[in-house]
């Protein structure tokens, strides 16, 4: 497996989350699959050993997973949303309100697309709608192209993790 062409950007918090499953599935899970396995091989005849075939096949399971895991931090780079300068633009971390043609509002948090998860309101820097919203301002407009169609988002709000207040359109 090679390393992806493109940084993989993830948040502290998102970099966090990969070590902790990391360490859990080495230190915690793969060790009680090994005793089952070792144990279950004591037990003779291994062709029809329940134990023996399903501990074998969960291995290699975690080993892949242990696999991927190694290459996604080897290839992260951990970008702190806290330190971001120009808080008037939508990069890397930012956490966006954007209303449709309807004024139907949304939040979305842009994240790393390892710690993605659209039922949260985070999605992965590379999405179609994160790239639409890059380097926007509150009050622009932005269109993007969907599997669905094509459709048009109003940036509403703007906001980084330790913002006292969001921001939004000046008064007039």
């Amino acid at each position: 497996m090679s390393s992806p062409a493109r940084p993989n950007y993830i948040t502290p918090a998102g970099m966090m989350a990969l070590r902790a499953e990391y360490d859990r599935l080495l230190s915690d899970e793969r060790p009680k699959i090994v005793e089952i396995v070792s144990w279950a091989a004591g037990n003779g005849d291994r062709s029809e050993n329940g134990d023996y075939l399903y501990g074998r096949k969960r291995m290699r399971e975690i080993d892949r997973r242990l696999r991927w895991l190694s290459e996604r931090m080897k290839a992260a780079r951990v970008i702190d949303p806290r330190q971001q300068p120009d808080r008037s633009r939508i990069f890397f971390g930012a956490t966006v309100t954007i209303a449709d043609e309807d004024d139907q509002q949304r939040n979305v948090t842009i994240v790393g697309n390892d710690e993605a998860d659209a039922g949260e309101g985070r999605i992965g820097w590379d999405t179609p709608l994160a790239r639409a919203l890059r380097g926007a301002t509150v009050g622009d407009l932005r269109r993007v192209f969907l599997p669905g169609g094509e459709k048009e988002w109003e940036v509403v709000e703007i906001s980084y993790p330790g913002d006292a207040v969001p921001t939004a359109p000046e008064a007039t």
